[in-house]
């Protein structure tokens, strides 16, 4: 049978734009154009590397890839995020009625080089919304995908920039809510700084690198210290910061996304973030492993008291190892007596 394929193509600019295509068989993939602000000998350039991708089946349906591509435009070489989906209506009515064949569309978004590769997920997310687009308004493809095309870059890939330009020194404030699982409330702000702000939240977390039993029992000791909630004011012309928690760590880190602010990639701020998570995760790591040999070695217990207090994040880590170690009873008792001291 035959199937169509969409490609939206982005310039170093950062600004996007895409394709549709039609393909006679499964071993000539050829491409028909929906949207682009490539110059038509790059767009070819584009659409001949889709079609070898295609024709090798890389491509999975709603998992994005990056890639690096050379094409006849300034930069040269450019960072590809390609993605494959289908229109769900009509994958419905195809799987119904044999004859019909559902539409497939390929969009990609180029950029400055393969550091795409760290907003990924973000980027998923964004297909994901531009695939409910395309169902939602099937008759009028052009004029209702081009808009989300073009605002790729500013809407999925420059919110951790933004809240870093926002929030300057605070900033701390709002890297230990992350860690420590706080509830943030945010006041008096537009739509775009809300979500921004708990995009950085979600980015920020350890969800997903530690266990998910251990984030849901946080979460909930964190939401039963009400008086623990972070409130965001964002009347003013920068954001005021109620109830806020901060340690050495955050602030360390802090400094590292001000001062990475100068340059304004928004590639850097998510290098930065991402390291920040890393040594988050390295320093619980060790805590467990003090812990574990603090259990029958009052030596190592006092290593463990010495690395929580110069670690920078011992209010935060010492949360986090409570929580999975709470039905351990010897590793419970090595954390009562470490919060002892702490107080201390």
């Amino acid at each position: 049978g035959s199937r169509s394929a969409q490609q939206g193509a982005a310039g170093g600019d950062g600004s996007a734009g895409g394709a549709v295509a039609h393909t006679p068989s499964t071993e000539d993939f050829s491409l028909s154009l929906l949207d682009t602000n490539l110059p038509a000998e790059a767009e070819t350039e584009l659409r001949s590397f889709i079609a070898k991708r295609l024709t090798k089946g890389a491509l999975f349906e709603g998992m994005g890839n990056v890639a690096s591509v050379g094409l006849s435009i300034p930069e040269g070489k450019v960072g590809c995020y390609y993605c494959r989906f289908q229109q769900e209506s009509l994958l419905e009515m195809a799987t119904l009625e044999s004859d019909i064949n559902a539409p497939e569309y390929v969009v990609c978004f180029l950029g400055g080089s393969e550091k795409e590769d760290t907003f990924r997920l973000e980027l998923d997310k964004y297909i994901q919304n531009l695939k409910i687009n395309v169902d939602l308004e099937q008759k009028n493809l052009g004029t209702c995908v081009s808009p989300y095309l073009r605002s790729w870059f500013e809407d999925a890939i420059c919110p951790i920039q933004r809240v870093v330009q926002l929030f300057q020194d605070k900033l701390a404030s709002l890297l230990h809510a992350a860690l420590s699982y706080t509830p943030v409330e945010v006041r008096n702000a537009d739509e775009r700084t809300e979500k921004d702000i708990s995009r950085f939240l979600a980015a920020a977390s350890l969800q997903g690198l530690v266990q998910e039993g251990t984030m849901t029992s946080l979460c909930i000791a964190m939401t039963e210290e009400q008086h623990k909630s972070m409130v965001i004011d964002c009347s003013g012309p920068q954001p005021q910061v109620h109830n806020a928690g901060s340690n050495r760590f955050c602030e360390d880190w802090m400094q590292a996304f001000v001062n990475g602010a100068e340059g304004g990639n928004p590639f850097l701020f998510r290098q930065i973030l991402e390291n920040f998570k890393l040594k988050a995760i390295q320093d619980i790591n060790n805590l467990k492993r003090f812990i574990r040999q603090a259990e029958m070695n009052h030596y190592a217990l006092f290593k463990c008291y010495l690395f929580l207090k110069n670690c920078g994040s011992g209010d935060i880590l010492l949360k986090i190892v409570k929580v999975e170690h709470a039905e351990m009873p010897e590793a419970r008792n090595v954390v009562t007596v470490l919060e002892e001291f702490m107080r201390e």
